[in-house]
């Protein structure tokens, strides 16, 4: 299935902290930690997050493994993150929460930008250039299509 979002372009090294700081792991509400996502790297972000696909540059997510960091990303709306590579466990941070993933080729892009995507085809398409992602497990997407992985379990019981 295709689908499309709007690009939010970051660049490279953007750490767990950068995507929500430390100073909101206080509270529990995820509005709260939707509201101030990448406000220490770029405060007019979150307000362009719902419906968008991040198209970060490598390494996105690295730093502490703060779960929160992916759950404010779904709770602001975002629908895929694409990225030459991820820190490990915020790519499974991302799954997990039910955010698409995608591992392509450095991609140049604008804020703004339409992006085009298909987690069955392991393709983005990004100003009518197309990036083949490095495919993930059947398992993953089953997560990812269930909403995230609390969602999944309830649903297979």
């Amino acid at each position: 299935m295709e689908e499309r979002g709007k690009a939010v372009c970051i660049g490279e090294d953007v750490d767990t902290d950068m995507i929500i700081a430390g100073r909101y792991l206080r509270t529990k509400d995820r509005k709260v930690w939707a509201d101030h996502a990448f406000e220490d790297y770029d405060p007019e972000i979150a307000g362009r997050l719902k419906g968008s696909v991040i198209i970060a540059g490598k390494n996105v997510g690295c730093g502490s493994s703060r779960e929160q960091a992916a759950i404010a990303l779904k709770e602001a709306g975002v629908l895929a993150v694409v990225s030459p590579s991820f820190a490990r466990i915020f790519f499974r941070n991302l799954v997990n929460t039910g955010i698409l993933v995608f591992e392509t080729d450095e991609i140049k892009c604008t804020d703004g930008d339409e992006v085009i995507f298909s987690a069955d085809e392991d393709r983005v398409e990004v100003g009518g250039v197309r990036y083949d992602a490095k495919p993930i497990s059947e398992s993953m997407k089953e997560i990812i299509r269930a909403g995230g992985l609390i969602e999944y379990m309830r649903k297979r019981r």
